[in-house]
């Protein structure tokens, strides 16, 4: 009997660890067990030629694949009746008697996957009476709730990477499991559903982690507070510095007001600048709203923390737009307080109700979502479906402009003046009116945020001058158009004299401006008379130099 474990990723940088793990668990005692990985992206039909030569094809299903992998699995079936599919993974285990009635599905194992994968596999054809698998028999749904938890300790020797091509390794997101379960009941999340928090082996994860830094670069751990035990994540910590290499790049998601001081200070005293990543979950600064869905945070600490270590840690901060009781000014405050903390990224997502989780039941605030995945908010008591639009279009602009990095100086010059949830949703809504927003050029992102400003925002020249030194510093060589008038030939001249010299042949921008740019970076507006000086050398990322001048020099 042969057998594939597989999954559609979204993305092939990606990795799915639980195929790779019921493979080592089971691998060596089935001879004809495989894995595979593919992507939503790939066409079913090839997908089902691929599954073709396997008796059985167990998929990973998750809210952004289990579309495409029904698919999957009615191309299997028209190629050939006689393959028997499986599905696993949190998108199946809340919905298996409406799921196992599709004629395409034969099997559905809900919950944790290793004890009913290694019975199924055990006890085929013969599977009568294995908790957490569900079949139909005659016509009947034949299914036992999974009540079973795996030991984790049976991992003690396990290392599921060994099974992967070494080289692919390098350029994949690689992710690393050390603990299971949430001890928070946000209700919004399915992590919330299993509040006993487990560890598996030291050695598994340290085998792992070493494997993982030896052969790739980006680990991210899949924790869901990474931070519960200081003891455990200090650990943690000094192995990851004792046997990194320096292109390692680690992200944790952690629960920022629990923190605790010791770890705090021992990032500021022996972590490298952005070798860890933070990924923080602040959600909404709503407290009403956390109340609501049964979330504890403490946005004062949160914020907090988040400005002792973001000189050294990479922030990604994340918000959830549409939960009880936020209004369109509710998430404005929540956006502008968060934004002001200027995070290398921070994502806007929408209240998706995840089956299994209690958001479905809160039919009191009058939400209205999409019953196709990814279950995402259509309008509630509190957003209109114009409202959502709206956000959705500032959104598209917050990727565009400040996640992808295209401008920095002129967004957080806008934070700071508390007018970003405005600014960035006029942009928004402005670029779509242009271009779509998959489909653009990079001169499209600056001169529609050109025009938007002149029609916009015609008294602050300051925007402008800030969309221009953006724009010079996104490109390594000196771009033609400059959107800002440069200085005079005789006064670019002597301040180019000023700049320490090199031996490389270079050309050169001179932007006046009307505030100190090197100021702006720490987060402060100090006006002025400047001038800010962009030195290219066609390789190397564009060098940004300022100084202050007297008024009567530049007229």
């Amino acid at each position: 009997m042969r057998i594939l474990l597989c999954t559609l990723n979204a993305k092939y940088i990606h990795v799915n660890p639980a195929i790779r793990l019921l493979y080592a668990l089971n691998h060596e005692k089935h001879s004809g067990l495989a894995w595979k990985e593919f992507t939503i992206k790939e066409s079913p039909d090839e997908i089902a030629q691929t599954c073709s030569s396997f008796d059985i094809v167990a998929f990973s299903c998750y809210i952004w694949n289990i579309t495409q992998t029904l698919e999957v699995c009615k191309s299997i079936k028209l190629k050939n009746p006689n393959i028997k599919t499986l599905l696993g993974g949190p998108e199946v285990s809340y919905d298996v008697e409406d799921l196992i009635k599709n004629e395409n599905v034969d099997y559905i194992i809900s919950g944790e996957g290793e004890i009913p994968f290694a019975e199924f596999l055990k006890s085929f054809p013969n599977l009568q009476g294995i908790p957490g698998l569900a079949f139909k028999k005659n016509g009947i749904l034949n299914y036992l709730p999974n009540t079973t938890q795996f030991e984790l300790k049976n991992y003690k020797d396990i290392m599921s990477y060994q099974f992967d091509e070494v080289e692919s390794l390098a350029d994949r997101v690689l992710y690393i499991e050390t603990s299971r379960g949430c001890p928070y009941k946000c209700e919004f999340c399915l992590a919330s559903l299993d509040n006993k928090v487990r560890y598996l082996p030291d050695q598994h994860i340290k085998s792992t982690l070493l494997y993982l830094m030896k052969h790739g670069r980006t680990i991210k751990f899949l924790d869901r507070t990474f931070n519960i035990k200081k003891d455990f994540t200090l650990d943690i910590f000094d192995f990851i510095l004792k046997y990194r290499r320096p292109e390692n790049i680690f992200q944790f998601e952690i629960t920022a007001d629990i923190l605790h001081p010791d770890i705090i200070k021992y990032i500021n005293d022996y972590v490298p600048e952005c070798v860890f990543r933070f990924e923080i979950g602040i959600q909404t600064v709503n407290q009403k709203a956390n109340l609501e869905v049964k979330r504890k945070q403490n946005f004062e600490k949160t914020s907090s923390i988040i400005k002792q270590l973001q000189h050294k840690v990479e922030m990604h901060l994340d918000l959830i737009v549409g939960l009880p009781y936020d209004t369109m000014s509710e998430i404005k405050f929540s956006f502008e307080e968060v934004f002001k903390h200027f995070a290398g990224e921070l994502q806007l997502g929408f209240l998706k109700f995840l089956k299994g989780t209690p958001m479905r039941d809160k039919e009191q605030h009058g939400f209205v979502f999409d019953p196709n995945p990814p279950y995402t908010l259509i309008e509630s008591k509190y957003l209109s479906k114009e409202e959502l639009h709206k956000i959705v279009c500032l959104e598209n602009a917050l990727e565009i402009y400040w996640n992808r990095k295209r401008t920095l100086n002129l967004l957080r010059y806008v934070g700071l003046t508390n007018n970003s949830f405005d600014f960035l949703m006029g942009l928004g809504i402005y670029f779509s009116q242009k271009k779509l927003f998959h489909a653009y050029t990079m001169n499209d992102v600056y001169e529609i945020a050109l025009d938007f400003i002149k029609l916009n925002y015609p008294s602050d020249p300051i925007l402008i001058q800030l969309l221009a030194i953006d724009r010079a510093l996104h490109f390594k060589s000196r771009p033609g158009q400059t959107f800002h008038n440069e200085i005079s030939d005789s006064l670019k001249k002597s301040q180019i004299a000023l700049l320490p010299q090199t031996n490389v042949k270079s050309r050169y921008l001179c932007y006046a401006l009307d505030l100190d740019i090197r100021q702006l970076s720490e987060n402060k507006i100090v006006p002025g008379k400047f001038i800010s000086t962009i030195r290219y050398n066609g390789v190397e990322k564009p060098e940004l130099f300022n100084q202050e001048i007297n008024r009567e020099v530049l007229t």
